[in-house]
Order: C-alpha cells, then structure tokens, then sequence
C-alpha cells in the first residue's frame, strides 16, 4: 500500500538506529516532514544524509528522553515552526536487564519506567494540543509482546510496556471524537540491538529487519486508517489484529 503523507509533519522518537530510523525514512519517503529525536547524534545525521538523498527533508532534534524539561519544550517549538503536528511515532525505549523482579537493581527499574513510561506520558502532554487540531492525526505507541507475555526475567520491561498501552488506550478513548487516532503496536522479534542485548546467542539473520518492520507500520499511520485505541502485531512483514494474529 503506498501512503502519501505530502505536507504532513511526522515525530519519531528514536530515531537514530533500528526500527525508528527505518520508520523515519519510510516517512520521509511519503512525502512527510521528519521531526528525528534520539540521543546519538551521529545516527541522526546518517538519517538526515539518507533522507536527503531520497530528496525529503527532516529535523534532527538531539536530546535524552531523560530530560523532562525537553520533551515539555518539544510542542512548544513545534508550533512556533509549523504550527502544528500530524503524526507521532513514540519508538524510544530501553530494555534495562533481564533478571528476576527481586533482584532488579532500584536505579535500573527507574531508568526503564521513565523512559519508557513517563517520558512518553510527557511526550502525550507536551504534543497532544498539536496533533489533536490535525485533520488525520495519527499516533502510534510502540509497544511489545512482553506487555502480554510476562516472561520469567523480563519485569520491568514487561511493565513498562503494559503501562504505555494502557496509556494509549486511554488516550485514544479520550479523544474518540476527534479525527486523531491512537494504536499500539507489536512489532514483534526484529534485528534491533536492543533484541541482541536481551538475546545474545540468537542468529539475528534469522530475523525481520527493521526496515521491513518499518514498511509494515505505515498503513497504521495514513489518511485510510479508521481504527483506534487498537493494538495490532507486526507478523510475516504484515499488520494483524492482536487478537487474531495468527
């Protein structure tokens, strides 16, 4: 399905490497304006230079999603540019470590609830007014099967993910009067580093690369997208109902 995004403004957090920089260029291959959020620098300048050669345009915006202050800046100097904002693509996240819920070290758990969990509460807050005055506003939470699954090991990640769906359900249900619309998503086992961080002796080659992942969510975030409050999976390089997956 080809998405045409022309004259859109798109926020992707994350998007320096893996699934959120596959995401932005998807975007910016649609014709939308990216707004690029992540920590690493150079990764977003390699974004930049990619969406540049497809003869897009982006905005790098280089900050950690630790630093609250920033994020409740972040509206503010998106309307003071465009004057509004179209489509959010909230990726961002961390996996802290994979051990019992016992022996999860404070500093860690806070760590993965704040960027995980707060940071996108505060990225809702601070664009929210934006994206809700959009004609086709869209919003898509990256989420996991951990949220579901609550694997042995995986607490705080698992928490936090069960946390931001949550969060979009009830936003989504908040504003269901509004053309604005709120999924999560599932993306399933990718070829990410934060998948070989947590699986270390698996083959990534026997993985979906991001970029596949990346052109599977863009239905999710086009004028034809009528659904809501909704968590969908990412399975066989397609969209599913979480539901029905199979």
């Amino acid at each position: 399905m080809t998405v045409d995004l022309k004259g859109r403004i798109a926020l992707v957090t994350g998007a320096s490497r893996g699934i959120g920089y596959f995401t932005a260029l998807e975007l910016a291959k649609a014709g939308a304006h990216v707004i690029a959020c992540a920590r690493t620098v150079g990764g977003l300048e390699d974004l930049d230079d990619a969406i540049k050669s497809l003869g897009g345009s982006a905005t790098l915006v280089p900050f950690d999603l630790a630093d609250m202050a920033a994020i409740d800046a972040l509206g503010g100097s998106i309307f003071e540019r465009w004057g509004k904002l179209d489509i959010l693509v909230a990726n961002a996240g961390v996996l802290g470590t994979i051990s019992p819920v016992g022996h999860v070290e404070a500093k860690v758990f806070d760590k993965v609830m704040t960027i995980n969990v707060t940071a996108t509460w505060r990225l809702i807050r601070s664009i929210d007014p934006l994206i809700s005055k959009s004609d086709q506003g869209r919003a898509l939470i990256l989420s996991s099967g951990a949220a579901h699954k609550c694997k042995p090991f995986w607490g705080p990640y698992s928490a936090s993910k069960a946390a931001v769906e949550a969060l979009a359900r009830t936003w989504a249900a908040e504003s269901a009067r509004l053309p604005l619309r709120i999924l999560s998503v599932d993306p399933g086992a990718t070829r990410t580093a934060m998948r070989a961080q947590a699986m270390p002796g698996e083959d990534p080659d026997t993985l979906p690369h991001p970029s596949t992942v990346a052109q599977a969510l863009m239905p999710l975030l086009g004028p034809d997208q009528t659904e809501t409050g909704k968590l969908f999976v990412v399975r066989e390089n397609r969209i599913k109902d979480y539901v029905n997956p199979a």
